[in-house]
């Protein structure tokens, strides 16, 4: 797998001993309890080092405030979803069929939200309101885009490279948001969304790639 393409985001300092990297791994994950049972609001960083039982002065050596950590936390969900995603592109996945492509692709995300469920909860309150945690949204985004492009021009090299630029912005973008959108609805509905959103997922790949072969019409990126 390549190099993550995530950094640190507001740390103060890395930990460079396997000490002090359990010690920022148990605030984190810390942070991330209080975070979706309190809101990120009320929780403060007196709270989250007393309930990490670590001096509030150690928390400040690597996190210079509670956006910071936020940041981390972001981070770390990025990371996880994008080598959950990455395993998919490991596979054999240019010889499957468009439908099992897509059923991969979509369940992976499902799975995530669903392994994450504090996710929606911490993010459904301060998405839009924290610059540094929408700069990492955006990150994330850039490279699901970039590696959903790379995986369909091996499945057929015969689109143009802005092509395979505007079919995985649309499939990252439409993807990510109808199953957030998922997330606030009863189970029921929810399921029923997944299939939808498979249903549009393919249909629109299939516009493209249809039994293997590259649909003739192309975008309109040229004029």
């Amino acid at each position: 797998m390549s190099e993550s393409p995530f950094t640190a985001g507001g740390m103060r300092r890395q930990p460079r001993q396997a000490r002090s990297q359990e010690r920022v791994n148990r605030i984190v994950d810390v942070a991330e309890e209080l975070f979706a049972s309190q809101g990120y609001t009320a929780t403060t960083t007196n709270a989250i080092a007393a309930r990490a039982q670590v001096p509030i002065g150690s928390l400040y050596q690597f996190f210079p405030d509670k956006t910071a950590i936020l940041q981390a936390l972001a981070l770390r969900y990025a990371e996880k979803l994008h080598q959950q995603l990455a395993a998919i592109a490991e596979t054999e996945q240019t010889t499957l069929p468009l439908s099992d492509y897509v059923d991969q692709l979509i369940d992976t995300t499902e799975r995530f939200f669903s392994e994450n469920p504090s996710y929606h909860a911490i993010f459904m309150e301060v998405q839009g309101t924290i610059r540094e945690v929408a700069e990492i949204d955006e990150a994330t985004d850039a490279t699901l885009i970039q590696d959903l492009a790379n995986s369909l021009a091996k499945r057929d090299a015969r689109l143009e490279s802005a092509d395979y630029q505007a079919i995985a912005f649309v499939l990252v973008k439409a993807i990510g948001t109808l199953l957030w959108l998922s997330l606030s609805q009863e189970k029921t509905f929810r399921q029923r969304l997944v299939k939808e959103t498979k249903r549009f997922a393919l249909s629109y790949l299939q516009s493209y790639f249809s039994s293997g072969l590259v649909h003739t019409d192309k975008l309109q990126t040229h004029g």
